[in-house]
Formats: C-alpha cells, structure tokens, sequence
C-alpha cells in the first residue's frame, strides 16, 4: 500500500529584494503565482495533504493558499528553515506518511523530479534531499556523499574544508522524510548559529548521527532556481519559456521565432499549429490543430478551432472562441464573443459580446457597441450575414440570417432575415464649394502675412 504524502511550502519569507508591496509568493512566472506553482506540483505528486507557511507581512499568502484548499500555519516571528516547518507540525497532527519541504520562491520543479524525491524514501532513505549542479557552485551548501553514495551531511560554503568546496552537488532546499522523523529530528535542531536561527539542513547531520540514512535525489539546476530579486524573476521566466517553447515544437507546433514567442503556464496547441514571431499567449489559451497565428498578436482566455487564422497584431480577449476556420484579421479585437465557422473579421474591427454566424463576413472598421456606461449588451449576426465596412451595431441588435448592412450604417435595430439595413445620412453634392472655399481661405492666409 502506497504511503500518504504531504507537502509543507515554506512562503514565510519579507522578500525584501523585491521591492515589492505583493508578497514574494505571490509574484508569476508564466501567469502564475509562484505559490501557485508549489500548490499544483503537490498535487500533482499525490500529496493531498498541503500546508503553506505564511508571514504576518503577507497576510495575502494565506488568504491566496486557502482558496486553493491549503491548510495555513503561521510563523510569526521568522526564526529560520527549520522553525518554519515545526510550524506546520500541528496541521499535519495524526499524519503517518511522507512530507516534502518546498519553497513558495521556487516554481519550477518538475513533477518527476519530486516523485523521484518521494521514490528515495520509498527506497529505504530516511531522508532524502533534491541536489544539483550549478555552473558555479560558489555561495551554495554542499551536499556530502560517502564513497557508497549515502548523503552524510549538508556544509555551508563558509564552513566547507577545500576538499568539501571542490564538491560540485549543491543543496536546493528542498528535501523530504517520514512525517516521524523529520518532526523528531526537527525537535533535536539548535540555534546556536551566527544567525540565532533553527536550520532545517541540521536535520541531515543528526539524523546520520542516530542511524538514519540519508540519500541525495539530483535534478536539473534551472529547476530549482530560487526568486528573490526581481532579476531572479526573469530568470525563472526565461527557463520556464525556454522550457515551454521545447515542449511545444516537440509536440508538433512550429514556432518560427522561438525565442519571441511567450507561453503561460496553461496554454494548449496542439499540433500543427504555425505560430509566427512576436506571439504572447496569456493565460486560458487552447489552439486546435492546422490553425495559424501570424505575427504580432496576443491571445488570452481563447479557443482557437482547427485550421482557423488569427492576426497579423489581433488581440483575443477573455471569452473569444473561434469556430474551425474563422478568421480574425490584422488590428481586430474580440471580446466574450463566439465566431462560428468560417465566420471573417479581417481587418479594423472590434468584436465584443457577440454571437457571429457561420459564414459570416464582418467589414472593415465595425464595431459592436456593446457598452451602455452600465451594462454589456450582445450583437448577434446571423449565419452567412454581411456587415458592411464601417458599421456601428448597436446592442441589444440582431442581424438575421443572410442579413446585409450598408457601409457607414448605425444599425440600432433588429434586422430581418434576408434583408438590407441601411442607416447614414442622404448624400448632399454643392457643385463649386470647394473651389470657393479655398479661395476665402487662401485670402485670409495670405492677410496674415502681409
């Protein structure tokens, strides 16, 4: 029988290097809170037991974990690694199972590699520790292994002989045992540092010392970079793009600029999908296969249907579904609005809280006027209907099937199937005005000067 996990997330610390009134926790890497991140990888490794250490600065932190179902615990004040998690002790009171120990500023552990944490224990380790390889070590504790390749202690850099400071294997923080164990060995941690604080690295040496057996887990160095300045922050960004960028070419997307495209932690495509250069996908966003995303746009909260055509320079907001094969031209906007299949908004134009039909074809530079300063109203424009250029449809309205409007018409009320609205006003010729005019206004151009 497979043991119980927990998770303990450690999302204590000021972030003072942040500069930042938002707690550190809660800043995003691909759109999504860093915390965010140390939830799903959790969940994602089984542990449906989840407790987030909070700070009384960031009283946001826990309100943020509680939503998503996460016991809370409070450590007020900051007494080091080791004190955090004594704190969460009492949300995990009768627990007998496994507990993993992340940090809220590290996003981008993959699942595997926590599994492989977890699988250590299953393997006999008592502890087991996540270590990797920096191209420079300089600053981090090392993990130490004996010659069979038992983890025998953690040294701080300071404190590490010539010998230990050649070690290569870094310590990341993150490291897990028996709910038992790490809450004894814990109990057995001093405070006689430099720093007055309880460390939770103590944990490896003393639980060597009483028998236990410790084990080393490695994983990739941009894995486990932690966030603590803002320069920090867009270093995770950069290897969680370049990150998505692989995954997504792997899959069968051609991105012909890869380092131009941007992905949120969400965003599906499938393949063969063509993405041009300078494309920034925001969060919520699916593309069905043989759609193409020319050059310039941004798409948020959509669904993209196969063989469809955005942009170039579109934007897709929240709520915008394009049906297979429509087309959302060059500078157009749609909003909480359905485009069915083969539905054309090519050029100029924006498109909010609207239903548009198949087929239909919507003109350059139409606006849905949906807005009343109060309330959002819908357009709805019937399939096969055409929308001349520069057309104000004003919600409530609804075009009917196979419905035109005149170019530079105000369309303010239903209009019948089958039927032409036109709505502007009578054309006025005055045959030799222009002419007049510009000799009165010559004349008084050449006054001023004289």
């Amino acid at each position: 029988m497979a043991k119980a996990r927990a998770v303990i997330i450690l999302a204590a610390g000021h972030g003072t290097r942040m500069k930042s009134d938002l707690p550190k926790p809660l800043h995003a890497v691909g759109g999504r809170p860093m915390l965010d991140w140390s939830l799903a990888l959790a969940g994602q490794c089984g542990a449906d037991r989840q407790v987030v250490i909070w700070g009384a600065h960031g009283p946001e932190v826990k309100t943020r974990a509680e939503a998503a179902g996460a016991a809370t615990a409070l450590q007020d004040p900051p007494m080091g690694t080791g004190h955090a998690v004594l704190c969460g002790k009492d949300s995990l009171t009768g627990f007998d199972g496994d507990v993993a120990v992340l940090f809220a500023d590290t996003p981008l552990i993959r699942t595997e590699t926590l599994q492989a944490v977890f699988a250590a224990l299953d393997s006999g380790a008592d502890i087991a520790v996540l270590g990797f390889e920096p191209e420079n070590p300089t600053g981090y504790g090392r993990l130490i292994e004996n010659a069979s390749g038992a983890l025998t202690a953690i040294v701080e850099e300071k404190e590490a002989s010539a010998e230990q400071k050649a070690v290569r294997l870094c310590n990341s923080g993150v490291m897990a045992a028996p709910a038992r164990v790490l809450f004894d060995l814990l109990s057995k941690v001093t405070n006689d540092n430099a720093k007055g604080e309880y460390y939770l690295t103590d944990i490896v040496a003393l639980g060597v010392a009483a028998g236990h057996t410790a084990r080393a887990v490695r994983a990739d160095a941009d894995e486990v970079l932690g966030v603590n300045s803002r320069a920090n922050l867009a270093e995770a960004e950069a290897a969680f793009q370049a990150r998505a960028r692989t995954a997504a070419m792997e899959a069968g997307v051609t991105l012909i600029a890869p380092e131009t495209v941007f992905f949120s932690h969400d965003t599906q495509i499938a393949n063969d999908v063509i993405v041009e250069p300078n494309v920034v996908f925001g969060p919520g966003v699916r593309i069905e296969t043989g759609a193409l995303i020319h050059a310039f746009s941004h798409l948020e909260g959509t669904s993209v249907g196969e063989n469809a055509s955005v942009g170039p320079y579109a934007r897709l907001r929240p709520g915008a579904v394009l049906e297979t094969g429509a087309k959302i031209g060059n500078f157009v906007e749609v909003k909480n609005a359905v485009l069915h299949a083969g539905a054309k908004a090519n050029h100029l134009s924006y498109i909010g809280d609207a239903d548009i039909g198949a087929k239909a074809n919507i003109g350059a530079g139409t606006i849905t006027c949906n807005y009343d300063g109060f309330f959002k109203h819908r357009t709805i424009v019937g399939d096969g209907a055409f929308i001349g250029s520069n057309t104000s449809l004003v919600a409530p309205v609804n075009i009917g099937r196979g419905a035109f409007t005149g170019s530079g018409s105000v369309i303010t009320s239903d209009v019948p199937d089958d039927t032409l609205a036109l709505s502007r006003a009578k054309q006025e010729n005055k045959p030799g005005w222009a002419a007049r005019f510009r000799q009165m206004m010559q004349a008084r151009k050449d006054k001023t000067k004289a």
